[in-house]
């Protein structure tokens, strides 16, 4: 058989691109430049013409500059920064402290709600670990708890902002693989609720069996008298709740899209601002300039992997890809868990945007030839597909060497929190997480019941 360079030049693209994003190189000057290099390479091989570049700017343009689902992102990425400045989350914190004081564990409980409800109305990890490490760790380590049961669950808690919508990383991958935001959102909103439910769980048998491990709050934790608590209740809790269900309710109901909602979820973080007195120019400057470098930050992204993607589907990546996975004989089953395996491998080492821009464009014309009988069937599938890997990707946060959420946390932690604690802490979270994939791959409804139950 005889071995030609240019029938490969994807893998090499791969391999370099492995090589490169160690380099501490911006990702999205890795991605565009690899793309650009391999296209004068495959000229060079004469499988690449000159005048494809060109194709490239209308792909940016129309797909990224022009698309209106992807003006959620920049108002989905305020929101978020504008309820950590008007003190919601540390008003929240106080009153879910007070409300599971009786309950084994209750505040690192409170961490795992309050991560849950940040989830439903952030959707930014950095911010979400980084506010309640400052709000939460400290009492904890305070109150006796064990350092890695604390860390543990303030890092998985902090990362469910990526699965439960509204997600931004739920509208990016909507986006790549064509599909409805708004169907994704309502997939995800169980396979989220899942994984709170397990840390849940988790952490109530855990401190039955080990009470040392957490010790429970005093009864005088918290306002006398039912009245005081009622208006603690309304004044901490309901306005989140609220702003969910602003943002979740409009869209499931069918009253706004995920952009004009995420427009709607923008200015209610607005109004909680100033309901908590906290709203001024200077909070709205940095706000606003904080929006405007992570949702460059993220458009940046976009665009070098617009020119990767490009430059690799035009070299025939993506029928050598679907060649080599044919050629192993493993079925639909086999081909899948390879797929998983993948995502989660590389999680250990990258970001979910680049693991997404990378990953789907390439797999998410494999899975659309995936047969798996009556157990899913038609368009189900690529949203099934869509929910699994954002439901591995949670690990990718976690996992060392390069688990963001960690060194968010780390870079907060009080000194006496090492490293080595956060890195053991995680262990049994990371665990759960598996357990939750393995339990929407096996129950495919739990991600698509709803969806099939408001469209029918």
């Amino acid at each position: 058989m005889d071995f030609y360079i240019e029938d490969y030049l994807p893998i090499f693209m791969f391999v370099v691109l492995a090589m490169l994003l160690f380099s501490g190189y911006p990702v999205a000057f890795v991605l565009g430049g690899i793309g650009l290099a391999f296209g004068f390479i495959g000229y060079y091989f004469d499988v690449f013409s000159l005048i494809e570049f060109f194709n490239i700017l209308p792909r940016i343009f129309g797909g990224i500059a022009e698309n209106a689902v992807l003006t959620a992102v920049p108002m989905f990425v305020f929101m978020g920064t504008m309820l950590e400045r008007s003190g919601v989350a540390n008003d929240l914190l106080h009153c879910l402290q007070v409300l599971l004081r009786r309950v084994p564990g209750g505040l690192a409980l409170s961490v795992v709600v309050m991560g849950t409800v940040l989830a439903a109305t952030t959707g930014i990890i950095g911010a979400s670990v980084v506010m309640m490490t400052l709000l939460a760790l400290p009492v904890m380590l305070d109150r006796g708890y064990n350092t890695e049961l604390a860390t543990g669950t303030i890092a998985s808690s902090g990362t469910l902002g990526i699965l439960i919508p509204p997600s931004i990383m739920l509208v990016i991958m909507a986006d790549l693989l064509s599909i409805s935001v708004g169907t994704l959102f309502v997939a995800a909103l169980f396979p989220g609720l899942i994984l709170s439910g397990l840390y849940f769980v988790y952490l109530i048998m855990l401190c039955r069996i080990k009470p040392a491990l957490a010790p429970p709050l005093p009864s005088s934790e918290g306002p006398e008298g039912m009245g005081a608590l009622a208006f603690m209740v309304v004044r901490s809790f309901l306005p989140p709740v609220f702003l969910i269900v602003l943002v979740l309710g409009s869209i499931f109901a069918g009253w706004a899209s995920p952009t004009e909602a995420a427009g709607v979820g923008a200015g209610g973080a607005i109004l909680l601002a100033v309901f908590n007195r906290k709203f001024s120019f200077p909070v709205l400057k940095e706000v606003l300039e904080r929006t405007a470098l992570t949702g460059s930050m993220i458009f940046f992204i976009f665009i070098g992997a617009t020119a990767f993607s490009y430059v690799f589907r035009s070299l025939g990546g993506d029928d050598l890809i679907t060649e080599m996975i044919e050629a192993l004989g493993w079925g639909s089953w086999g081909i899948l868990f390879i797929l998983m395996a993948v995502v989660f491998g590389l999680g250990f080492f990258f970001d979910w945007v680049e693991i997404t821009l990378i990953v789907l464009p390439v797999f998410a014309p494999i899975v659309e030839l995936l047969d798996f009988g009556t157990h899913i069937e038609g368009r189900d599938v690529i949203y099934w597909f869509a929910i699994l890997v954002a439901v591995n990707l949670q690990t990718s946060f976690l996992t060392p060497p390069f688990g963001f959420a960690l060194f968010y946390m780390k870079g907060v932690a009080p000194p006496t929190v090492k490293i080595q604690n956060i890195y053991r802490g995680i262990i049994p979270f990371v665990g759960l997480q598996l357990i939750g994939l393995a339990l929407v791959v096996y129950f495919p409804e739990i991600a698509m019941w709803l969806p099939n139950k408001i469209l029918d």
